[in-house]
């Protein structure tokens, strides 16, 4: 039977005592340091190298930022490097991480400050907000980490166990929602440490408050914690309404010139701008998006030129796009005029600026030898089944 929530009556919510804040800081502070998770970041105050973690970290899991953290640390010690750096460079580094405006808008934020920073990482709220890709929450995460200032950050994580210490329905897109979890925020925040009362937070809902299964019985809140209270802590926050995924089929072009194949900047419909793919076309059918490839390749090269029996399938995921893919080799085609693609050896290509899609598909047809690729093979019905 979940206990009475002392806090919702009727639809209005009581303010808890300032003790009950105060209780709150203690037990997280004091959890965090028994329990937070050794990550390189925690392991530096230099601004720059908090920013590069808090980029990273957007959208994507802590374990698969750490390695790639690291060797971009290693490659770019300073903000000087990363802004004196080639574009290219960068996207190698940041090669399969995915979203890749964010490392675009890292490097035009790093020459921003090395022009008009003298390569300095300000301190004020202002200034990191006025660079490209940095937003309320990566400025307040940066100066609060970096320079002791007290900021409350704002994200996912934060959202889901605040809502559920005090049982507060709604989700980050409902301004009401956003607002009271902002007045609780500002109420618990610890002037002393913000860095580490943000960081305590946010490692809750990532390894305790989970969204799906959150581990209430070893969680050290749960006793002040009214969605625990209620019986049904997932219930809290309510799911962000999802855009509907919409299946689209790619035709994706495979041209070999001895051990290279060609790539082009960009994907297809304005996707995956700044990496090297196989040129490709989308399409409504497997048909359509053939006819459509055809149509681009007609743009590259001098015809004669003929796609064969596709030697690779795949099945991709960018964003709401759910993608199914076949990988056609282009035979007799010539005639491409310089710069209109890049050559790149098929066995370094996965250390080249390429998307995670141009990687699945190295991996589909690197055992495609030269004109001979093997067909791919419709698959068989199980028998007696549907």
């Amino acid at each position: 039977m979940p206990r009475k929530n002392p806090g919702v009556a009727g639809g209005r919510r009581e303010t808890p005592p300032a003790s009950f804040y105060g209780a709150l800081r203690r037990a997280l502070r004091a959890w965090f340091r028994a329990h937070a998770r050794p990550l390189p970041w925690r392991e530096t105050c230099d601004p720059y190298a908090i920013w590069v973690s808090e980029v990273m970290l957007q959208q994507t899991q802590v374990a698969t930022v750490i390695p790639y953290y690291q060797r971009f640390l290693e490659a770019f010690p300073t903000l000087t490097h990363v802004a004196n750096a080639p574009r290219e460079r960068l996207l190698e580094l940041w090669s399969g991480l995915g979203y890749y405006r964010r490392v675009r808008y890292l490097h035009q934020a790093a020459q921003h400050l090395r022009e008009k920073f003298a390569g300095r990482f300000p301190d004020d709220y202002a200034s990191l907000r006025a660079l490209p890709g940095i937003g309320d929450y990566t400025a307040k995460a940066v100066l609060s980490i970096a320079f002791h200032q007290p900021y409350a950050v704002l994200d996912g994580n934060v959202a889901r166990v605040v809502a559920r210490w005090f049982a507060l329905r709604g989700n980050l897109h409902q301004p009401k929602f956003r607002r009271a979890v902002e007045r609780e925020l500002a109420r618990l925040l610890s002037r002393r440490q913000p860095g580490d009362f943000n960081q305590a937070l946010m490692e809750l809902g990532q390894t305790i408050c989970l969204p799906r299964a959150p581990r209430c019985p070893v969680c050290p809140l749960r006793k002040r914690c009214r969605g625990f209270d209620s019986g049904d802590p997932a219930t809290f926050p309510l799911p962000r309404p999802r855009r509907a995924t919409e299946s689209q089929y790619l035709a994706v072009a495979l041209l070999r010139r001895g051990p290279r194949v060609a790539l082009v900047r960009g994907l297809d419909e304005g996707l995956l701008a700044d990496l090297w793919n196989f040129p490709a076309a989308f399409g409504r059918s497997p048909t359509e998006a053939r006819d459509r490839l055809r149509e681009k390749l007609h743009l590259l090269a001098h015809p004669p030129f003929s796609l064969g029996e596709p030697v690779a399938e795949f099945h991709h995921t960018i964003t709401f796009r759910s993608i199914r893919g076949r990988v056609y080799p282009v035979q007799g085609c010539r005639g491409i005029p310089r710069g209109t693609v890049r050559w790149f050896d098929l066995k370094r290509l996965p250390q080249a600026a390429i998307s995670q899609l141009a990687r699945k598909i190295v991996q589909k047809v690197s055992g495609a030898r030269g004109g001979a690729p093997r067909r791919v093979r419709s698959p068989r019905r199980p028998r007696g089944g549907r």
